[in-house]
């Protein structure tokens, strides 16, 4: 568990496999609202690779990618793939805009 109010940050992409169609918006739609329906999310950012999360514990990453598994099983998907990454920095809490912020401000600088 971090402390002092640190955020975790994850990003979450899965695939569902054994659709009837090659779209996923559907089944991308499902998850997405169980992800930022979960508890103890504090941000949600859809992505068109993923979701984008963050959170002041791990537990609450974890309850978001179960449920959102459950919420693309729930659509008839026969199988899923899922990619997360999940990052935790226990020196300062950053927002996820902080971090592209930090980015975007080196760019200026080179220019």
């Amino acid at each position: 568990m971090t402390s002092n109010n640190q955020t975790l940050h994850a990003e979450i992409s899965i695939i569902p496999v054994g659709t009837a169609s090659t779209g996923i918006s559907r089944e991308v739609a499902a998850a997405f609202d169980a992800i930022r329906k979960t508890e103890g999310i504090k941000t949600t950012t859809l992505t068109a690779m993923g979701t984008q999360i963050e959170a002041y514990n791990i537990k609450a990453i974890l309850n978001a990618i179960e449920a959102a598994h459950q919420a693309v099983k729930s659509t008839g998907t026969k199988r899923l793939i899922s990619t997360i990454r999940i990052a935790e920095r226990l020196d300062v809490s950053r927002t996820l805009e902080d971090d592209i912020e930090s980015v975007n401000e080196k760019l200026r600088k080179e220019h």
